[in-house]
């Protein structure tokens, strides 16, 4: 029963309702004075200590009463029937939500899991046409429906009237439509729907719209809520773009004129509370009100059953409410909580769901390094035979960076453990040397290498660069290509089974089936962050455990290196060798091209050579070859007709190329235009300018790989981005950052600030749990905590055999969908 104070004020406002619908509302027309009435009442009501769905509830009854004395009769008789409605629930007891027992065995968990499988058709309200609108959503299940959180919430806890709308403040209001129309306002298409309550008029007003849409959407006397800025302009106030909802229901009648009865009880989900908004799609635009009817369902029916083991003492120190309570609250926040923190993501519901994906995460890296500890591998007895000599044949000394991080691959080598190492280095730091000398420790053992690069230009050119080396020790290198024929194909795998090849360079090519190595020692992966993990396994799984190590072109932001590859040990080539140039950066625009030719000439003079490089079409390696061949004409026919100018594209032969290369390591070729990315591996001191032409179309860490060509012997080099004078804000951003900074940390951090961690990751990158909530960009302080209790839990519980983790450890299972490659977690 509600509080005797509360009884009281119920009863005085159902007096004259149970006058008014007497004689079959015959006496409806004498009453009059209602909304005063009522308001006085309720005024008196707010000062009472109430539940908030109380509080929702005599909020909603005020909302209702407003302007109800100027309306017609049958208008009223519909309001009188939900007063009615609202008062059934008034009086009803507050009881608590019976909540289930905890999941405490293996068969409650996975009955749970089972439940949260439960195909989103079979919701109330969905059913077949529904569900294939909310896949677009990727919303299958009742747990995908859990995790799309809003995407912003409204304050509807003071829905205020036009006159109270405070100009600058972001308000919510409900207004009627007084008319709707599309006009021109100072040469600009604009959309404006003009409201009124008692109190005033308020123009919702947009400047890009779609006209087929919005025109006709808004009939007069419809009830709309808003929620936006409030401007003014000539004295009238104003919202432009608001967040918009319809209250259809408060307009559907039955035919007699009354209130259908259902929809008014759940207006409580859609007034005088926080409000979830959510993301639209096609089929769902102005279906707020659907989608949150379809969320309560979910949210009463199947939070209870989220349950992921995270232990208690962890949930302790982080602060962490459970699950279920995170679910509720964060589609359906209680009137207490901070709205700002939800609108940016920090709320206690956000951060127990973003912290639960991150410790997902951060225990499977942690269990699969702590797997490599335990795995027996390869102990190589290492002599520096080879080695020794390739120092010899080397023009250049080691830097100590380089020196720094042989020593922590030779310690790993020699321990009966797998070596996981990531070697992360900017342009020119002498990686491949590194990585060269690694291969030559597994070969003194009686073992192979391999060295596996993203694209066939890129392991072209690390054999190009490796083949020489390993001929002048008496050894074999070979390209294992997929463009390779049949039986040129065939032979080649005949050697590497017979082991008669000591370092094998291909693409994904070396993962295929088929391809066997006679003992498969170490395998060098390049470019890693362009593999996903399960490629990176299938390779480990061609020899016995051997060796990985894991190197990045591109300076990985520390974010995204412990994301990535939080189960390997990270060395850093953080020096270049000593005596490189400086590299000048400049931006120039398609009419300053002369300016650039100027610069080219003045080099070439100089007896220095040039790269002039174009963009690949689209993320594949089928070049765009009519512009670059037709551009090295031109070059060499009407603007540098006394200097050499080469052509190298990526549907050359692998002869070709290597032809052209060597004519230009041999300075026979001046002017170097390229269709392929020539973002590694290759190494011409004399080159001293990169033209980079449509250098907006290009990201950030290829404009620095591509820069990383120059700049390597002792002379001054430039790179000259020529760009369209039209670009978009990222790409200006991009190239902005080029000519201010030459750190390839800094430029990757940047990278990721544009980019975002999606983009970043590629499409690739798929041996990673996904995340729905988390961002490892904004949220990076909460990945660090997961991280630190991931790994606390591992270190107490290598194989997470414990009771206590059996829950914890099926989670895990499921979150990484069998991507965990190791038999210590089943």
């Amino acid at each position: 029963m509600p509080s005797e104070d509360l009884q009281r004020i119920l009863e005085a406002m159902e007096k004259p309702l149970r006058f008014a619908s007497g004689n079959d509302y015959a006496n409806l027309k004498n009453l009059r004075g209602l909304e005063p009435y009522v308001s006085g009442w309720l005024e008196k009501a707010s000062s009472l200590s109430l539940s908030p769905a109380k509080k929702g509830l005599l909020q909603k009854l005020g909302l209702a009463v407003k302007g109800f004395d100027r309306t017609d009769l049958p208008a009223k008789k519909a309001r009188i029937r939900e007063f009615q409605i609202i008062f059934q629930e008034l009086k009803a007891e507050d009881t608590p939500p019976l909540l289930p027992p905890p999941i405490t065995t293996l068969e409650e968990f996975r009955q749970s899991r089972k439940d949260l499988q439960t195909p989103i058709q079979f919701i109330k309200g969905v059913g077949p046409r529904l569900s294939e609108i909310l896949k677009k959503k990727n919303i299958r299940t009742v747990e995908d429906a859990l995790f799309f959180l809003p995407r912003l919430y409204e304050d509807r806890r003071q829905i205020k009237s036009i006159s109270e709308l405070k100009v600058g403040k972001l308000e919510t209001v409900i207004g009627t439509v007084l008319r709707s129309e599309m006009g021109i306002r100072h040469r600009r298409r604009t959309f404006e729907i003009l409201l009124g309550d008692e109190t005033g008029t308020l123009i919702a007003k947009w400047f890009n719209f779609n006209p087929r849409y919005m025109k006709g959407r808004f009939r007069q006397g419809m009830r709309l809520i808003l929620s936006g800025e409030i401007k003014t302009f000539q004295f009238q106030k104003e919202m432009h773009h608001p967040e918009l909802e319809i209250i259809e229901e408060e307009e559907k009648s039955t035919q007699d004129g009354t209130l259908t009865g259902k929809e008014a009880v759940e207006d409580s989900l859609h007034f005088g509370r926080i409000v979830p908004i959510y993301s639209e799609t096609e089929g769902l635009y102005q279906r707020q009100r659907l989608i949150r009817r379809i969320l309560k369902s979910v949210v009463d029916q199947f939070a209870c059953r989220a349950f992921s083991g995270i232990p208690e003492g962890v949930c302790q120190r982080q602060g962490l409410i459970p699950l279920a309570e995170a679910f509720r609250r964060g589609h359906f926040p209680g009137p207490d909580e901070d709205i700002a923190l939800l609108l940016e993501r920090k709320s206690p519901a956000h951060r127990r769901l973003i912290f639960d994906e991150f410790f997902f995460l951060e225990l499977g890296l942690a269990l699969r390094r702590s797997g490599t500890m335990m795995e027996k591998g390869v102990a190589f007895p290492i002599t520096h035979y080879y080695t020794k000599q390739l120092r010899g044949l080397l023009p250049f000394a080691l830097t100590s960076a380089q020196e720094r991080v042989l020593t922590e691959i030779e310690a790993d080598m020699r321990r009966p453990h797998p070596m996981n190492r990531l070697l992360q280095g900017d342009v020119g730091s002498g990686k491949t040397v590194v990585a060269m000398m690694a291969g030559l420790l597994a070969i003194e053992g009686g073992y192979q290498a391999a060295i596996m690069a993203p694209t066939e230009i890129l392991a072209e050119q690390h054999f190009f660069n490796v083949r020489p080396l390993a001929e002048a020790l008496g050894l074999r290198a070979a390209l294992l290509a997929s463009s390779l024929k049949k039986s040129p194909k065939e032979t080649l795998g005949q050697e590497i089974r017979a082991g008669k090849i000591h370092i094998i360079i291909g693409t994904h090519a070396l993962i295929q089936e088929g391809v066997e190595f006679h003992k498969l020692g170490l395998a060098v992966i390049d470019e890693q962050h362009k593999f996903g993990v399960i490629q990176r396994a299938t390779l480990k799984k061609k020899g016995y455990n051997p060796d990985v190590l894991v190197m990045t072109a591109t300076p990985i932001p520390r974010t995204l290196a412990m994301t990535l590859y939080g189960d390997l040990e990270v060395s850093v080539i953080d020096q270049l060798p000593p005596g490189r140039g400086t590299i000048t950066t400049r931006v120039f625009n398609e009419k300053e091209r002369f300016r650039v030719y100027r610069i080219l000439r003045e080099e070439m003079t100089k007896g220095r050579q040039t790269y002039v490089v174009y963009p690949l079409v689209e993320e594949s390696e089928r070049l765009d070859l009519k512009d670059a061949t037709q551009m090295a004409s031109q070059l060499q026919r009407d603007i540098f007709p006394e200097f050499k100018v080469g052509l190298i594209h990526g549907r050359m032969k692998s002869e070709e190329k290597e032809a052209i290369m060597a004519d230009f390591k041999a300075r026979r070729i001046h002017i170097l235009v390229s269709t392929i990315v020539i973002e590694v591996g290759i190494d011409v001191p004399n080159a001293s300018v990169m033209v980079i032409e449509h250098a907006e179309r290009f990201g950030l860490s290829q404009l620095h790989q591509l820069r990383g060509r120059v700049g390597r012997g002792k002379d001054p080099s430039q790179c000259l981005l020529v760009a369209n004078s039209r670009v978009s804000e990222d790409a200006g951003r991009r190239l902005r950052v080029m000519e201010q900074t030459t750190d390839g940390f800094k430029i990757s951090e940047e990278d990721l600030a544009i980019r975002g961690p999606g983009d970043l990751l590629g499409t690739q990158q798929s041996g990673l749990p996904e995340f729905r909530v988390a961002n490892f960009l904004k949220d990076f302080d909460l990945l660090n905590e997961a991280r630190k209790e991931a790994f606390a839990v591992i270190t107490g519980d290598p194989l997470l055999s414990l009771p206590e983790h059996i829950l914890m450890r099926e989670t895990l299972k499921e979150r990484w969908k069998g991507r965990l490659e190791l038999a210590t977690i089943g």
